[in-house]
């Protein structure tokens, strides 16, 4: 099946601590329905001195949602469900509130 989410997209938080808010994808993981959005659903982690990191600590850093808690946004900022067309030979996504093609 085609992917309705991919990287790149910018995407709206349905549901947790950040609903609501918005964010680009920065990774799809499709075998495990999960997707990681830039600056959203942060958590910290205790990482230990390394010679990469000398410093170490509580770092932030983002992690994975379910991929039924985001959903695109369509050009209007309001968040849509993805459809499929063929477009000639292309198959295209379409954001189902406008109608329009989603670029990627």
């Amino acid at each position: 099946m085609a992917a309705k989410i991919k990287k790149g997209d910018r995407v709206v938080i349905l549901a947790g601590k950040d609903k609501g808010r918005q964010g680009a994808v920065l990774k799809v993981m499709p075998k495990e329905e999960r997707v990681v959005v830039e600056g959203l659903n942060l958590v910290q982690r205790h990482t230990r001195a390394t010679q990469a990191d000398p410093q170490g600590g509580i770092k932030s850093k983002e992690a994975a949602l379910h991929v039924s808690n985001v959903a695109i946004v369509d050009s209007k900022g309001k968040p849509t469900r993805v459809g499929f067309r063929v477009d000639g030979d292309k198959k295209v996504r379409v954001a189902k509130t406008t109608g329009e093609v989603i670029n990627g």
